[in-house]
């Protein structure tokens, strides 16, 4: 994002997506009684978000549009003051964030910011460090079980109190979440692996899978109370039962959502963006014969 511009077509093509499962969603479990209609709800669908707390995609969108901002920013900046801005956000928001006694007001626009910085930094500003594969292997392995020693430790000491177990691991703005998604992030991308359609293909639809899965209160009763049964398979399910269904429910989900979100792409979004293309092309030459008349 740091080297790339925002389009009215990029806009476009996120805002479609995201009203596309917001509508259709909504019509099908509104049909089948797991929906009701009112001022309210209706009010909210037409709405690109609604609330910052803790909602993914409304909070996504907002970043989205600061982005062209963030790049002034970072592509003038000096190297310098990126890396005393990188010691000031993850100073206040990891550090300081990880410590049980202190309290952060955690808001994912501001959080995707801080990512942003750290991931424009490590783009713009290319060093042998970070090209060091087995380095960044060995310290995401170490950094892992350490956050589960931690997780391990903590529930020995405090049991299930306040939650204090995942204290450095949760929400992802803790300690451990930060260094081990920059220093796997570090690993897989020094790893060689070559074109794959496949994962191309699937990767492409991962925010559908979100939008799908995850689209409204409605969807998560009905997929995970009444469809998976979460709460009564836990209670019911041998150990190995149950974690061969979990792996499975995951898989499943996610796959499903997947191809749905791929078929999305190959009818709707190509028929619409053909259609747009042309338009902006007959734009374009008609501006150009005026020019040159």
């Amino acid at each position: 994002m740091c080297t790339s511009k925002i389009t009215l077509r990029k806009f476009i093509k996120l805002m479609v997506q995201i009203y596309l499962y917001k509508l259709l969603i909504y019509s099908i479990f509104l049909a089948t009684g797991h929906e009701t209609m009112s001022a309210t709800r209706i009010i909210r669908l037409a709405m690109p978000f609604w609330g910052f707390n803790s909602n993914f995609v409304s909070c996504f969108i907002i970043f989205w549009l600061t982005i062209p901002f963030l790049n002034i920013l970072v592509q003038n900046m000096t190297k310098r003051q990126h890396e005393l801005l990188l010691l000031l956000t993850l100073g206040a928001y990891s550090l300081l964030g990880s410590i049980p006694s202190f309290t952060v007001t955690f808001n994912y626009i501001t959080w995707f910011g801080i990512i942003f910085f750290i991931a424009s930094y490590i783009r713009i500003y290319p060093q042998p460090l970070f090209e060091q594969k087995k380095l960044w292997g060995w310290l995401t392995l170490i950094s892992l079980t350490i956050a589960c020693v931690s997780i391990i430790g903590l529930r020995l000491l405090f049991g299930e109190r306040f939650g204090l177990g995942y204290m450095f691991v949760a929400d992802s703005n803790k300690i451990f979440a930060v260094v081990i998604a920059v220093c796997s992030f570090l690993w897989f991308k020094n790893i060689n692996l070559k074109y794959s359609r496949l994962i191309n293909s699937f990767g492409a639809a991962t925010f559908g899978v979100l939008l799908i899965h995850a689209n409204s209160n409605a969807m998560r009763q009905w997929l995970w109370k009444d469809a998976v049964d979460v709460v009564g398979n836990y209670q019911s399910l041998a150990t190995g039962e149950l974690i061969l269904y979990s792996v499975g429910v995951v898989l499943a989900i996610f796959i499903i959502c997947n191809l749905i979100d791929q078929l999305r792409i190959a009818t709707i979004e190509k028929w619409l963006f053909c259609w747009y293309d042309k338009k902006e092309s007959a734009k374009a030459d008609a501006l150009i014969q005026r020019i040159t008349q």
